[in-house]
């Protein structure tokens, strides 16, 4: 695995942030990593990524880039990280740092292939960021690194869900 990490790294350094339109979307069927909830870490010697601890999932997900599901590299299985309708969030409105998820590499676990680590960008001063969570507390804008999206980001793909059959989102409760 760690043979494998510089080429993690050199896939996500030169991904960035980018507002996306309803249309650059795509939903399909496949494995993935789901990251909405993943807590993160610092990966040492690169400010701006991080490590995310997040669930592998097979079924409907949507992306900005087309299902590739379980490939092997070497001795590990690679995963993309994807979305999947979230039922709750608290918007966070301070300049907490965040990881940014979408379509990012992730390593299967080996001893828990229900477990991947994923290669994020650490993202901050973007707007308004959520926290995929079903209820807020004093300490949920302001304790660790969290897999999260602005909420514009996370508008455009639920107006984009709304528009498939295959993945339509739940209505979203937003905390205060």
């Amino acid at each position: 695995m760690k043979y494998l990490l510089p080429v993690v790294l050199s896939l996500v350094c030169s991904a960035t942030v980018v507002a996306a339109s309803t249309s650059d979307f795509v939903v399909c069927k496949s494995t993935y990593a789901l990251c909405t909830t993943a807590k993160c870490a610092p990966v040492a010697g690169k400010k701006d990524l991080v490590s995310c601890h997040c669930d592998v999932k097979t079924g409907y997900s949507a992306s900005q880039q087309p299902c590739q599901g379980l490939k092997k590299i070497g001795g590990e299985i690679s995963v993309y990280s994807r979305y999947y309708p979230v039922r709750s969030y608290a918007v966070c409105t301070n300049k907490r740092p965040w990881a940014w998820c979408l379509d990012k590499p992730c390593l299967v676990d080996r001893q828990n292939p229900s477990k991947a680590t994923c290669t994020c960008s650490l993202v901050k001063n973007l707007g308004d960021y959520v926290i995929v969570t079903d209820k807020k507390s004093a300490s949920t804008c302001t304790t660790g690194i969290i897999s999260s999206a602005t909420v514009e980001q996370i508008t455009q793909i639920t107006d984009f869900l709304k528009t498939t059959q295959e993945l339509p989102p739940d209505p979203i409760k937003v905390l205060k």
